[in-house]
């Protein structure tokens, strides 16, 4: 879709707008969103980071999924100037000024990251948001020194991009993410977060997220998604604390997934983009639990993603569902 196709949608006297899911778990999913909730996600965010009309905003992901199309609405609802740039791994690529506001995927921040010039632009961006994937350990410290403000957000396509935000630069930073007024955050039994937020979402959305609530009642801290785990052996292994454990020490891109095995039920498998296979397993061999070693390692040209950055789940699954033998 193009920019000027999307504004003639948003601006038709439809009440709704098509969008699809991101597809991390599986085909994206179509589905119909009311043109005034996406306007008061637009002006929660935009009031939350006290931007002004004539400020910049960068355009750097497709308008095919809810975190490019938002940004449009922003500019469109808070008089923000809109900046559009082809969407690629590296946004910030030939720009001579930064942009007021930006929202990138964790792989754009990390590309930028290692150009001297796209480092400088991003570090002058006045206000940065990082969604659609989770920010690791190494990046967060990264971005701690970073002079102005970085969030992580917390949200989906139900919920019309992000409902919560965790601040990852200066003295504020912290793992707990901090919802916007107006909503709310619980837990279901089985420990997945259950948000309520009125003004985007017609009902409560259960999430597949596990999720930790603060002694405070409001703010909260993601652990991993509930289909991220991988039942061995009598055991609940959540992938993303194995991916987390790994990140400090494995220097090769890498994921985790599951394949089915008839003694444990589930195993555990590795994925990694290497020619020395070994090496990666000694690193498993020496920073993993016994339990959580994976039982399969799989080497393959690069890791499944999506178009939106985030990895690939169900299509790392049917990988390692298809392995014909274990390393």
């Amino acid at each position: 879709m193009t920019l000027d196709e999307f504004v003639s949608d948003w601006q038709s006297d439809s009440p709704t707008l098509l969008v699809h899911t991101s597809g991390s778990t599986g085909k994206p999913k179509p589905m119909l969103v009311e043109k005034r909730r996406m306007e008061a996600s637009a002006r929660i965010t935009c009031g939350f980071l006290g931007l002004r009309a004539g400020d910049t905003a960068l355009l750097c992901m497709p308008l095919d999924f809810i975190a490019g199309k938002m940004v449009v609405v922003r500019s469109l609802v808070w008089g923000l100037r809109l900046m559009a740039v082809e969407p690629s791994g590296h946004p910030l690529k030939g720009l001579t000024e930064s942009p007021t506001f930006a929202a990138m995927v964790p792989m754009q921040v990390y590309n930028s990251l290692k150009v001297e010039e796209e480092r400088r632009l991003l570090r002058d961006i006045k206000h940065l948001i990082i969604g659609g994937g989770a920010v690791n350990s190494d990046m967060a410290e990264e971005l701690r020194g970073f002079p102005n403000a970085v969030w992580s957000t917390y949200g989906m396509t139900e919920t019309l991009s992000h409902i919560a935000l965790r601040r990852l630069s200066g003295a504020e930073a912290s793992e707990w993410y901090e919802p916007f007024d107006g909503v709310g955050v619980t837990t279901s039994a089985d420990g997945c977060l259950v948000i309520d937020a009125p003004a985007v979402c017609a009902q409560p959305l259960v999430t597949n997220d596990i999720a930790e609530i603060a002694p405070d009642g409001r703010r909260f801290r993601i652990r991993g998604r509930r289909d991220n785990v991988v039942c061995s052996g009598g055991l609940k292994l959540q992938i993303e604390e194995m991916e987390a454990r790994l990140q400090p020490h494995l220097n090769v891109p890498y994921m985790i997934s599951k394949r089915p095995d008839d003694k444990f039920g589930e195993a555990v498998v590795l994925l990694a983009v290497t020619d020395d296979m070994e090496s990666v397993c000694e690193v498993c061999r020496k920073h993993m639990p016994r339990y959580e070693q994976p039982r399969y390692f799989l080497a393959v040209s690069e890791l499944p993603m999506t178009s939106t950055g985030k990895p690939a789940r169900a299509e790392a699954m049917k990988l390692c569902a298809a392995m014909t033998s274990g390393k």
